[in-house]
């Protein structure tokens, strides 16, 4: 920028995005001066090196406000895990259940976790058996991303949300509070 460009001559375009032509640094930095601008070097592998005319401080705010609104856009990928053990009673496998459904439902990928103790570790079958049951009965909402294996002494399976419950967690943030302010001007017209 400015001063610490070392080209001899500089292939310039204006602040508009016209181009000027080859010119030498001094001119370049002259006409900078003279428009109240900074010359920026844009493309310094380039024979020559071009360089731009630009406010180079208002440039970084709004480049600074593009990277932010990327960030913003991007979706964020939430796993939430749920741990299990082969003996687990059936009340307590439906309370479970419901809750990875409830994940699901609301865009997350669920990590399902079984953890084997002692002898429970020569018998793997009662891990998959209950992942293949899990597996079944949130079919509808999700869908195994990564198919059950042994790790050490805990078994692991990672489910993912279909893409239409993604989309619909998405609107249901979007629309709740527009939902609310319906749900609270209804009372209000009928009273």
């Amino acid at each position: 920028m400015n001063d610490q460009i070392r080209a001899r001559e500089v292939r310039l375009v204006g602040p508009e995005g016209e181009q000027v032509g080859i010119v030498p640094l001094e001119r370049a930095l002259q006409l900078a001066a003279d428009v109240d601008l900074d010359l920026v070097e844009v493309a310094p592998m380039a024979r020559p090196p071009v360089c731009k005319l630009m406010d180079f401080g208002k440039f970084k705010y709004e480049s600074a406000l593009k990277a932010r609104e990327a960030r913003r856009n991007q979706q964020q990928t939430v796993i939430k895990e749920m741990k299990l053990r082969p003996k687990i009673d059936s009340h307590d496998y439906e309370t479970k259940k419901g809750h990875v459904v409830r994940f699901l439902k609301a865009g997350d990928k669920v990590k399902v976790t079984i953890m084997f103790r002692g002898r429970e570790q020569s018998r793997p079958e009662l891990g998959f058996r209950l992942l293949r049951k899990l597996e079944e009965e949130v079919a509808e909402v999700g869908f195994v991303e990564s198919s059950a294996k042994q790790d050490g002494r805990n078994m692991i399976m990672v489910l993912a949300p279909h893409r239409s419950a993604k989309i619909a967690a998405r609107k249901g943030d979007e629309g709740g509070p527009a939902e609310a302010e319906e749900a609270v001007a209804e009372p209000s017209a009928q009273a």
